[in-house]
């Protein structure tokens, strides 16, 4: 049977300071040599991910953006994406604005992943997020600064974010969380809240299951430690949280491996994949 192992970045493969290891680099290089079948799903695009897994020779498909697209691990190029229609991005649009905030909207334009967003109205922690992808940052020129909210909504539309006060933050939650896939957690880094906001058919799950299709699998292996990693665990026929993981994740996953500070993921992978103990 051909398994397809599956980690999620932030958190769980990546070390606090938003790297991966040299170790972990050269395991996944070796289980690409193998032929093993190794991939992740993030939240983050494309354009991060890849500079962060630049040095891993990861050449499968992808899942980003919690599972609105999966794109060529080696391109970029879009696979398969869940954008929304007109009316359900004004609709989320609206209810961001409704409650004061400038989200940053995410959408496919002339056929490029770009992300649009405000210079005025945003938090501190929105800006400072910004900061760190805008400017000489931006290597694949994918910011867009916008002066109004028509703009806003340019293009196919898949994907909202926003950092600001969390009651206001779950205000926007709670108005759209029947209709449409809802993140909303601090994040691990910045210790700020988040709300993601993207289409209901939109998981990491769902992805996951196109992407075993697309590469003939038959089983899913996955990891991770956050919330929005509970669907997915929901999907695989093992599940691995690392310990620094979220207390509800730990309790649905088959066993809770080592932290990421501690390069749990890798060290897995090595003993049950490369000390010749597990058939791929």
């Amino acid at each position: 049977m051909k398994t397809l192992y599956l980690s999620d970045l932030d958190g769980t493969l990546l070390r606090p300071d938003e790297r991966v290891s040299d170790y972990t680099v050269s395991v996944l290089n070796r289980l690409a040599e193998r032929g093993v079948v190794f991939s992740y799903a993030t939240a983050r695009s494309f354009a991060t991910a890849g500079e962060i897994m630049k040095e891993c020779r990861v050449s499968n498909p992808v899942i980003v953006h919690n599972g609105a697209f999966i794109v060529d691990g080696a391109s970029g190029q879009f696979l398969h994406c869940n954008v929304l229609n007109r009316s359900e991005a004004a609709e989320i649009y609206a209810a961001f604005i409704r409650n004061g905030l400038r989200p940053i909207v995410y959408s496919v334009i002339d056929s490029r992943n770009r992300f649009s967003y405000f210079k005025n109205g945003n938090s501190k922690a929105q800006n400072d997020f910004l900061q760190t992808r805008i400017g000489e940052k931006d290597l694949l020129r994918r910011a867009r600064v916008i002066g109004d909210d028509a703009q806003a909504l340019d293009g196919d539309v898949f994907y909202f974010s926003c950092i600001d006060d969390p009651v206001r933050l779950e205000r926007v939650k709670e108005a759209l969380t029947d209709k449409y896939r809802c993140f909303y957690s601090r994040d691990i880094y910045s210790g700020e809240y988040w709300l993601e906001v993207l289409s209901k058919e939109a998981s990491k799950a769902a992805a996951a299951q196109k992407l075993k299709e697309m590469l003939g699998c038959d089983r899913l292996v996955c990891f991770g430690d956050g919330l929005n990693d509970e669907i997915l665990f929901s999907l695989a026929d093992e599940r691995y949280a690392v310990g620094n993981a979220a207390t509800s994740l730990k309790k649905i996953a088959d066993e809770v491996i080592a932290a990421n500070t501690e390069d749990g993921v890798a060290h897995w992978l090595e003993r049950r994949l490369l000390c010749g103990r597990k058939s791929i």
